[in-house]
Parts: C-alpha cells; structure tokens; sequence
C-alpha cells in the first residue's frame, strides 16, 4: 500500500514577510537564488540576481559559489545557470510521494494509445503542480513541465481538487485572485488577458464533484482542451488527478470527452488498483551519516568565506526525505545527515517558514512546492546540455578535442563536442555522422549493444577501409568488439582516417544500458597509443562518470534525450 498523499501544501511566505528568529537566513537567501534562477528559466547573470533578489553583489557571489560547490548551479563568466545536480532535491520529493513511480506507466500507454499528452498532476495551496508528463512531439506540443504550477481556475485538474477545499483555502484563493488577477505569479501560463475572468472556479468545483471528471475548454488559452479525471489514494482521497490534453485541430471539448472519457477511466481504474495493491513503501533503515557536516567543513576551510556552511547543510536536509522516507523525525533527519539535531532542527524551521515542509505530530514531509526549486527548467535538460561543461573541463585538462556521440543506425552522430584551439584539429562539428565501425566512438557504442542487435549488426555490416589499418574482417571486428565491451573503452589507431588516433568510453543511463559514449581525439603526433591509455584514459573515465552522475540525477523522473 502506498505512502498516504502529501496535504496541500501551506502557501509560500509572503514577499518581506518576517521569518521566525530560528529561522537560517543564509538558506533563505539561497532558496530565492535559486528561485529567481527558476522564474528566468534557469540562467541569469550576477548583476540580474542582485536586482531581483534584493541582496548585496557580495552576497549574490557567495551565494552562487556556495551553490556552485554543491554543484547545483554552474557559474559561467557572468552569469549563473541552474546545473542538473539541483535536480536531486524534487527527486527526493517524488521518491517520497511515490506517485510517479507507481503510475507513470500507466499515463504513458494511455498517452501512446491516445497519441495525446497525459499529465499527473497534484495539489499545491490554490493551484496544481505537475508530477509527470507523457507529452507528444509535434509542431504544436504541450509545452508544460514537471514541476509547473498553474491556477487552479485555469485547469482541468483544479476545479477537482477544489471540490475538497475548506473554507481558508477559498479564503486564500480569493486573496490571491485579487492580488494578482492577470497571474503574473505563475510563469508557466500566458498573463490572463481578460483579469475579471477566473471567477468560476466554484461552480467549475460543483459540477466536477457531480460529474466525477472536468472538462478544460481553453481556460489556459486559445485551442488547449483538457479532460482531467480524478486518482484516489487508500484512503478515498484525491492522490493526484490525471489528465488527456489536446489542442482544438485535433479535437474540440465535447470529440474529446466523448473519445476520450472511457479510456481516460479505465486508466485511472487500474491506477487506483496500483495504489490499493502496490505494497507499502520499505521501511528505510537507519541512515549512515552523509558525511556532510565533514564536506561542508573541508569546503569551508577551502574557500573561505565565499562558502556558506548553513546554506549548503540546510538545503542537503532536504535530500534525507526519498522512498520509505517519506514522513521523518528530527532525530531521522539528522542522522541521515550527519547534522546535529540543533541544526537540523533550525533547518527544517527555515524550510517550514519557505513552504517546502510541513510538520505534524513531530514528523516531517516534504511539499510539492520543492520542484519549485529547478525543476521545471531542469526536467527538459538534454544529454548533450549535460555533457557539454564536462567536456570543456576534459579539454582544458588534456588539450585535446573531446566529443559526445549516439549511435544512429550504422553511424555515430556527434551530438556535443568542444574542440581544441590548434592550427590541426580534428574537423568534426554537431551533427556530424561516421560510419561507426572504424571510430572509437562507434566501437564503443556498438560493443555496448544487446547480443542479438550486434550479431545483427556484423551479420549485415559491408566494412570498407578507410587507411592501411581499418579492421575489416567480420570475425576480427567481432573480436575488437568484444574485446572494447570488457575493457570498458576503445583505442582506434589510424583507422579512421590516417594520423587521427581517438580514444572512447561508453555512456551509461540509469538502467546499465549505454546511450552514447565520449571520446578524445587527436593527432597521432601528440600521443602514443600507451599514452593514450595511461594519460587520457583516466581523465576520459572521470569526465563520464562525472556525466553519468547527473544523467542518472536527471532521469529518474524525466526523459533525457540523448540525441
């Protein structure tokens, strides 16, 4: 049985509104870097936080170094940009939740049945957050994102879970309707053209109860429809609502109740039937200390006072809530930190104060309001996006050019690459396309292939060569294969093309399964093969498991594309 739904989440302090006295105010500071971060869709420079944030350059910079050290934004020059690594903190949330894990399969067979998007949405304060999304891809595609929040006047999921609003939340709808009647305070939708408008959503709230379902006809703008029908937890109560989005070419309001109603049903059927027979979240076991308060000192002794101690330890706090964590005790949270209690406790204050928990009866749960922190911009991260810092940082190390590539058919397609400053350089840009069987890349690529697609491949494969040197042979490339699938990498020596040496290490997603690989290329002058192996293959090997890290990060609840 699944862990109880997260409650509504209490609606964020108010702009200058005065924090308690234990609260930490250097986590403050740096919930709203990385909120303005967010609100600009992930990037803006330093002089552009200072403004909008209200802090003082000195304090911007020591905010974003602090940040940067956790590798949760990236500093670039001027300006700081969201990193995916940030994207652990709302995992943690949706481990805790559960939701997307157990019923994501079944939005995503619906959404291919219907070839429509499918979203889950759940509750938070007056409006709906997005949970997961099973989008298509078209000229005209649903731009939304996990994480999204969105009036709950404006959607079909809204009217829904007002049906369960008490009166303090009409009250706190009310407030907000008149504060900001265009909804400049909710970015993800276009500003409200008509201000007087939205004021329906109670006899919207009547007629859903009623019908058990609602129906959206472009209340967020022109040709969006919607269906939303609600998913209730164990305990009767609305877990999340899923929704069939389309757009009015496609289908108008009645075509799309009408096709899509029952199926829309009979999905949520068997989602309801994941929640009742789904077992119950295992309990966690006592967690070893994070090792935290060690690094956040060895951090500090490092960089002095443009490292934040309480900013750091306050926002890892929220990475101790996951699966089977879903509710924990002071006393839980600081041992899965490694915090004394004191400093956790003054953490969860803070986080209490800022929306991003709630306590009751002295247990701890996370809000959905944490995605608001990066997630948003972060869920639509590519793996190239990944890569890219990652393979400046291997270039500057070894002064050679280094490449992202997939597999594309019987080519590898570079897809990221940063290239060296040198009168000879590997002429390779993005989008480039190899025959796969002499490239470093291609080896590495093809080796990490299913037994029965690589036999596929040699059975059909017409190798032609391209130097003195390019192994041609089936059975001879079947043994380069396996032998680059053991040893984890792949050395081609002027196969390719001649004086062109590369070295390539396979890129693994979360699964085991490798969807690309990366690779350092050069003139045969700069290295011998040796060296190849003994000076760049280590930094190559740390460079991917560096991009592996914050794939695996990125796509435990999103779709990287790797292409």
């Amino acid at each position: 049985m699944p862990s109880t739904p997260t409650p509504p989440a209490p609606a964020a302090p108010a702009p200058g509104s005065t924090p308690p006295a234990e609260a930490v105010t250097p986590l403050v500071r740096g919930v709203t870097v990385l909120r303005r971060l967010t609100e600009a869709d992930g990037t803006l420079s330093l002089s552009a936080l200072e403004r909008s944030t209200g802090l003082a350059r000195s304090t911007v910079d020591r905010v974003t170094a602090t940040l940067a050290r956790m590798g949760y934004v990236r500093l670039d020059g001027r300006d700081a940009l969201l990193a995916p690594r940030l994207m652990e903190l709302g995992n943690a949330y949706l481990s805790a939740l559960r939701l997307p894990a157990l019923l994501r399969t079944h939005a995503d067979a619906l959404a291919d049945t219907l070839d429509e998007s499918v979203s889950l949405a759940v509750g938070d304060g007056d409006g709906i957050r997005f949970i997961h999304q099973a989008t298509r891809r078209r000229a005209m595609s649903l731009s939304f994102r996990i994480g999204d929040l969105l009036p709950a006047e404006r959607t079909a999921p809204g009217p829904l879970f007002a049906t369960a609003w008490d009166e303090r939340d009409w009250a706190r709808w009310r407030e907000r309707r008149a504060a900001d009647p265009a909804d400049h305070g909710f970015p993800a939708v276009p500003p409200r053209e008509d201000p007087a408008a939205g004021q329906d959503l109670a006899r919207h709230a009547e007629r859903a109860r009623e019908q058990g379902w609602f129906l959206d006809d472009q209340l967020i703008e022109p040709g969006l429809v919607a269906l939303a029908v609600p998913v209730h937890g164990t305990d009767g109560k609305i877990a999340c609502v899923a929704s069939v989005v389309s757009h009015t070419s496609r289908h108008s309001a009645e075509s799309l109740r009408d096709t899509v109603l029952p199926r829309l049903r009979a999905t949520v059927g068997a989602m309801e039937h994941e929640l009742l027979s789904a077992p119950g979240p295992t309990a966690a076991a006592p967690q070893p200390p994070s090792g935290l308060a060690s690094w956040t000192g060895d951090s500090k002794r490092e960089l002095g006072r443009e490292f934040i101690e309480s900013l750091a330890r306050g926002l890892t706090v929220l990475t101790a809530f996951g699966e089977g964590r879903d509710e924990l005790s002071l006393s839980a949270v600081a041992e899965a930190t490694g915090l004394a209690r004191a400093t956790a406790r003054r953490a969860l204050i803070t986080l209490e104060h800022l929306g991003y928990v709630t306590v009751r009866e002295r247990a701890f749960r996370l809000t959905p309001q944490v995605l608001n922190l990066g997630f948003p911009p972060l869920s639509r991260t590519t793996l190239a996006s990944i890569a890219q810092p990652h393979l400046a940082a291997l270039t500057r190390r070894v002064h050679d050019s280094a490449s992202l590539a997939v597999l594309a058919g019987d080519e590898i397609q570079y897809t990221a690459r940063v290239a060296t400053s040198r009168i000879m350089n590997v002429n390779i840009t993005v989008g480039t396309r190899l025959p796969a069987y002499p490239a470093s890349l291609g080896r590495v690529l093809l080796a990490g292939l299913p037994d029965g697609e690589r036999a596929a491949w040699l059975a059909r494969a017409d190798p032609a060569p391209l130097t003195s040197r390019t192994v041609t042979g089936h059975r001879e490339l079947a043994a380069v294969l396996e032998r680059a699938g053991r040893e984890g990498y792949s050395l081609v020596d002027e196969e390719l093309e001649e004086g062109l040496r590369a070295v390539a290490v396979p890129v693994r997603d979360g699964a085991g399964r490798v969807v690309a690989a990366v690779n350092v290329a050069m003139h045969s002058s700069r290295r011998t093969p040796e060296e190849c192996v003994s000076e760049v293959l280590p930094e190559l090997r740390a460079t991917v498991a560096a991009i592996e890290s914050e794939l695996h990060i990125t796509g435990r609840f999103t779709r990287v594309p790797v292409a």
